[in-house]
């Protein structure tokens, strides 16, 4: 009798503080967390704080957040299903905070196409236009996509220093010098067509070809002969082997003593004169190629005060972006293959910072899908490169801990927002590598492992820098980091 007093007792209290719950999540819905149920006086929809009114997908497999703001019980829809899929259909509104659903939608192999998104509450109801570009817009259009390119990259070798070499100083004489001398300066051998054969059988599917041309021009810019035959060879012997082919202007930017394009908005039109004419030589002699060969603007460009970090004067981003249309623009206009072939850009210094992400804009261009951006990543820095100087040497990284998977993961979470989810372009890591040895084998392995599933996870890839491979040699003296990257 006794149990049943008190179990009756738990339960009329139990009840009565439901029901008191109950009447305060409607009539004072600022309580706690904000619930409120019943009918909304409000609907908007938000993506990253900005209200929507259309959403743009590129044509790869992609998703978005969106934000609801709703003072009431909601419900959800997209139109046509069969592409476009939501996450979460139904939800309770909030007096102080969002709701949240993802949109997902699939990759497009046809015609562009859109749909509607469809919020309500009540008598109120939100309805926003989702767009997928498609890969068929152009009937005329002869090349892959720039979506397509990157699916079809495995991983990928930087075959620099070679015809990337920049002398400079008062220690070696350019004058007179032949091509293959450039190309053998930094001590790399010169490239054959064994060299580049045994870096596609050991499975990487797309070689980097870095090229510094500022030096091997004439005073009116025009790129001698000796040196565009040389640098055409070595794209034949790539592309001979069956692998995708980058090339790029390469130490024309950067900050050797020889450097002349520069993010430096003051001195654009002088810059931009030169990069066009370039490229436009360039564009001309390989206008023929086919899509396995693409372009990539240029190489880490830095501000005229060589700030590798944020650039302190903001202006450096609208420089480096202008210099990027030029490229587009150089190029497409030279015809021929050149009309559809894909083309890469990169932000500031290449570099994954917010900032310099954030500063970043994707070119127009006359043929959509066809433009693909690269950063470089050696993150963590004191993990990923060694130095003679002495006193940096305290911040070695030795082990591939948590921390420094945490910074990975961080610079492939910014540049998947920024260039799939809001540029709506694929990209790749145009450069990466442990390339310094102070970590030690094993430690450098778990890193290529963990570069690897990061790629897999984000549908991308990367060209690993150099090394690996002994040129002179012909012998794979790092196999263990190698095996990893092409397994």
């Amino acid at each position: 009798m006794k149990i049943k007093q008190i179990f009756g007792a738990m339960l009329l209290l139990l009840t009565a503080a439901l029901s008191f719950q109950a009447c305060s999540d409607v009539e004072n819905p600022t309580v706690d967390t904000g619930l409120r149920t019943g009918n909304a006086t409000k609907i908007n929809l938000y993506r990253d704080t900005v209200a929507l009114t259309d959403l743009n997908f590129s044509i790869g497999k992609n998703t978005a957040i969106v934000g609801i703001e709703a003072d009431g019980d909601w419900t959800a829809e997209v139109a046509d299903e069969s592409w476009c899929r939501l996450a979460v259909h139904a939800g309770n509104g909030y007096t102080n905070k969002y709701s949240y659903t993802k949109i997902e939608v699939d990759k497009n192999e046809g015609q562009a196409r859109s749909t509607t998104l469809t919020v309500r509450s009540g008598n109120l109801s939100k309805v926003v236009t989702i767009n997928q570009n498609g890969t068929g817009t152009d009937p005329n259009d002869p090349f892959m996509s720039a979506f397509t390119f990157v699916e079809k990259l495995k991983i990928g070798y930087n075959l620099g220093n070679t015809l990337d070499s920049n002398p400079y100083g008062s220690w070696w004489n350019p004058e007179g010098k032949t091509p293959i001398d450039f190309e053998t300066q930094w001590g790399q051998p010169q490239t054959t067509p064994e060299i580049v054969q045994a870096i596609a059988d050991k499975g990487f599917n797309v070689i980097r070809v870095p090229v510094t041309w500022g030096i091997h021009c004439d005073a009116d810019d025009n790129i001698k002969a000796e040196w565009m035959d040389r640098v055409q060879q070595v794209v034949d012997m790539v592309l001979n082997t069956g692998c995708y082919c980058i090339i790029n202007v390469m130490h024309d930017t950067g900050a050797s003593e020889n450097r002349w394009l520069v993010a430096d908005l003051e001195n654009y039109e002088t810059i931009s004169a030169r990069y066009k004419k370039i490229w436009t030589q360039i564009a001309n002699r390989f206008k023929g190629y086919d899509d396995r060969l693409v372009f990539e603007s240029f190489n880490e460009i830095l501000s005229k005060n060589n700030e590798w970090g944020d650039p302190g004067d903001a202006s450096c981003y609208e420089a480096v972006n202008k210099l990027l249309q030029d490229f587009v623009d150089a190029v497409r206009a030279t015809g021929g293959n050149n009309t559809y072939r894909n083309l890469m850009v990169n932000p500031y210094s290449a570099g994954s910072t917010p900032a310099k992400l954030a500063g970043m804009q994707i070119p127009t261009d006359v043929h959509p899908n066809h433009i693909l951006a690269s950063i470089h990543c050696y993150d963590p820095y004191w993990f990923c490169n060694d130095t003679d100087v002495k006193e940096d040497q305290q911040w070695y990284i030795y082990m591939f801990d948590a921390s420094v998977q945490q910074e990975i993961d961080d610079v492939f979470a910014r540049v998947e927002k920024r260039f799939s989810g809001e540029l709506g372009v694929p990209y790749i890591f145009g450069e990466f590598g442990a390339i310094g040895t102070h970590a030690g084998m094993t430690e450098r392995v778990k890193y290529a492992q963990y570069m690897k599933q990061k790629f897999a996870q984000y549908n991308t890839t990367g060209l690993w820098w150099m090394g690996l491979l002994d040129r002179k040699a012909m012998n794979w003296y790092e196999p263990e980091i190698a095996d990893v990257l092409v397994k």
